[in-house]
Formats: structure tokens, C-alpha cells, sequence
């Protein structure tokens, strides 16, 4: 089983300290580095003057960890790709996988908050769902033309490359049919540098829903789960598995393709668990929860009508915090239900003290990794 870190940075009041907060970022992925974790992911979200999320692009993040690290993959999860020029987030993901080696998996997402959306790319607005899934689709189309290592032409609802009626004559570039058309005008294009990993990166993305569920299976795209609790998990789970195995033709395992996000703090007792980590983890829900509600949260067939956000609410669903051994017994479970072989932790909740986060990745990587075969791969 592999352990990963996702690392969405939250730092409330420490604004005018973010150079203080990146060398914490650092001190994160140093240390996963050496200690067996398979990957770190960073999160893109923008206009976080509450301090909640403060990483605007997880591509230049993992430029930076790509330089201090050596051995650990470098994600992104996600690349809002409904807000970027694709062709641009090809060639920043591309020159991230030169400069790691080799070492970056990216996940795409669509967007959530209309605040991001509505001042980066208006298209993308949230509130127009299938507009926002039309431009998310043609977007993840472009990057795998644009990451095939070919010239490539593109024409679609939001998208034309190249634009058309460019002249392009230099004694340096000789023409050629695979990028210039008759009238002297380019017709193709090629991203430089490719990407180091062939055809591209590993591809993920967010998935909740039947749809997105679906989508990314038929895509060939993995997939990445965070809040339901087991007994809705498996559903998903399952449904991803079976429409795979459709696309691809083959049998497929439970569980291939997948990864987890759960919130997981280790301490040396359960009590000092909860009171260490249970303000930074709500601090999150209230956050995101505002937004997306609690029905994401519910066991199959269970009303919450009237159920209020708290820890034991929480507690009683998905979290992972407790002792080392309450910790492993709670990832044995993922492993026996879901056949889970990929769990990303998330422990940075903003507010959780620096100190406090490093000596929950230490108990993880000291305590319970070794109980899994294949932990520090």
C-alpha cells in the first residue's frame, strides 16, 4: 500500500508570514522525501485573503519541491484546468516533469467557487454545470494533444490552436507540411519541451458523482475520492471498477485506479489527538462544507436532516486520528472494504501548529507504515 501527503496550506493570521510558511512547505516535503511517502500534492486556489488556501499554483509549488527533493512523486490535485490556458498548463506541467526527472502525477479538477471562477475565466462559471463540464472536457482533450509530442491542431467550442491567418517564414524553421498549410499560414503546433514521463504524466482526476465518476473511468483517468464514509465509498468504487473494465475491455480490480483522501493525525494518545487536531480539522469543514453541504458525508440510506458539523460527527465517518495502532486499524479497514491501495493523507488543516503536523507524519512513518507491506515504496 502506498502513503502520500496531500498538502492543501492553510495558515489563518499568518498573512504577512508566508515566506515563513513555505519553508514549512519545504520542511514537509524534505522529510516525506526521506521518509517513505510516496507523493506530495498541492492544491490551486485563489483569492484566499482568509488564509485558508493559500497555494495559487500547485505546478510552481512543485517546481520548487521538485529542487530540494529526489526521490518523491510531485502532484497536483488539482490543476483547476477550467481556469488555465491549456496549451500553457501543458507546457508548465511538461517542463516540471524535465526538471523532476520524471517524477509528477497530475490531477485536473473543474472548480467550485464561483469567487476563483468568475474573475480567472467567466466561461467557467460554476453556476452553468454543463457549460463548465463542456470546457473542463475539451480543456483535459487539449493537454493530451498537446503532451503527444506531435504537432497538433485543435478546433472546438472554447478553444482554436493554432489561431488562424499566421504567417510563419524564417530561413532558421525550413517549412513543413506538418505545421504549415499551403498559404503559408501555421496549421499545427508542438509543445516544447515534451513531457519526460511517455505519452505524459500520470492523469488523475477529482471525482464525486456518478457522472464524474463515470467520465474519468472512460477517459482513462484515475481517480480521487475524499469525504463519504466506507459504506458509500463502495458504491463508487465499484462503479468506477465496472465502467473501467467496459472501457478498457479487461477485468478489473476493485480499487485500481483509486486513491483516498482522508484526514488522519497521529498522537501518542487518543485524547491528545482529538485535542490537538479537532479545531484546525473543522476549521476545513466549515470552510468547504458552506459550500457543498453535508450529504457527502452520509452512510447509505442514512438521513442527516438536522445533524450539525462536529467532530464526533465526523469522527464516526472518516476520520483516520487517534493512536498509531487506532490509525492502522482504521487504514486496515479501507484496506479489507475498498481494496485501497493509495491513501493521501491530509493533516495540514489550517491551524494545526507546524510542530504538531511533522510529529503526526513521524508516528505515521515510524508506526503504522510498517504495518503495511510495500509502505515505503
Amino acid at each position: 500500500m502506498r502513503f502520500s501527503i496531500f498538502h492543501n496550506v492553510g495558515a489563518p493570521g499568518r498573512l504577512d508570514d508566508v515566506a515563513g510558511v513555505l519553508d514549512e512547505i519545504r520542511e514537509v516535503a524534505t522529510y516525506a522525501d526521506t521518509a517513505g511517502y510516496h507523493s506530495i500534492w498541492y492544491t490551486e486556489h485563489h483569492f484566499g485573503h482568509e488564509g485558508y488556501e493559500l497555494i495559487p499554483n500547485p505546478v510552481q509549488m512543485g517546481t520548487d519541491i521538485a529542487a530540494r527533493t529526489s526521490r518523491i512523486r510531485i502532484g497536483q490535485a488539482a490543476n483547476i484546468v477550467t481556469f488555465w490556458n491549456p496549451v500553457r498548463l501543458a507546457e508548465d506541467v511538461a517542463m516540471l516533469d524535465q526538471l523532476s526527472g520524471g517524477r509528477v502525477e497530475v490531477a485536473v479538477g473543474r472548480g467550485l467557487y464561483g469567487r476563483e471562477a468568475m474573475n480567472l475565466n467567466p466561461v467557467a462559471d460554476p453556476r452553468d454545470q454543463e457549460q463548465n463540464r463542456a470546457l473542463f472536457e475539451e480543456s483535459v482533450e487539449i493537454l493530451r494533444k498537446a503532451w503527444s509530442g506531435e504537432f497538433f491542431s485543435h478546433s472546438g467550442r472554447f478553444f482554436t490552436y493554432p489561431q488562424p491567418g499566421i504567417e510563419w517564414s524564417h530561413p532558421l524553421s525550413p517549412p513543413s507540411p506538418e505545421f504549415l498549410g499551403e498559404d503559408g499560414t501555421l496549421n499545427a503546433l508542438k509543445v516544447v519541451p515534451q513531457s519526460f514521463q511517455r505519452p505524459h504524466p500520470p492523469l488523475h482526476q477529482v471525482i464525486d458523482t456518478p457522472r464524474s465518476i463515470q467520465g474519468a473511468a472512460r477517459a482513462g483517468m484515475n481517480g480521487i475520492f475524499w469525504m463519504p464514509p466506507i459504506s458509500e465509498l463502495k458504491g463508487r468504487f465499484e462503479l468506477y471498477r465496472d465502467t473501467l473494465a467496459e472501457a478498457t475491455g479487461a477485468e478489473q480490480a476493485l480499487g485500481s485506479g483509486l486513491s483516498l483522501v482522508r484526514d488522519v493525525y497521529v498522537a501518542d494518545t487518543m485524547e491528545q489527538a482529538r485535542a490537538d487536531f479537532e479545531e484546525a480539522l473543522l476549521t476545513s469543514y466549515r470552510w468547504i462544507c458552506h459550500w457543498r453541504g453535508l450529504n457527502n458525508l452520509r452512510e447509505v440510506g442514512e438521513d442527516i436532516t438536522g445533524r450539525e458539523l462536529d467532530y464526533d460527527f465526523l469522527a464516526e465517518r472518516n476520520l483516520l486520528v487517534g493512536t498509531p495502532d487506532h490509525v492502522a486499524e482504521k487504514v486496515h479497514e479501507l484496506q479489507e472494504e475498498l481494496n485501497l491501495q493509495d491513501l493521501l493523507l491530509w493533516t495540514t488543516h489550517p491551524g494545526l501548529t507546524h510542530g504538531k503536523a511533522m510529529r503526526s507524519f513521524e508516528l505515521f512513518a515510524e508506526k503504522v507504515m510498517p504495518q503495511f507491506a510495500g509502505g515505503a515504496a
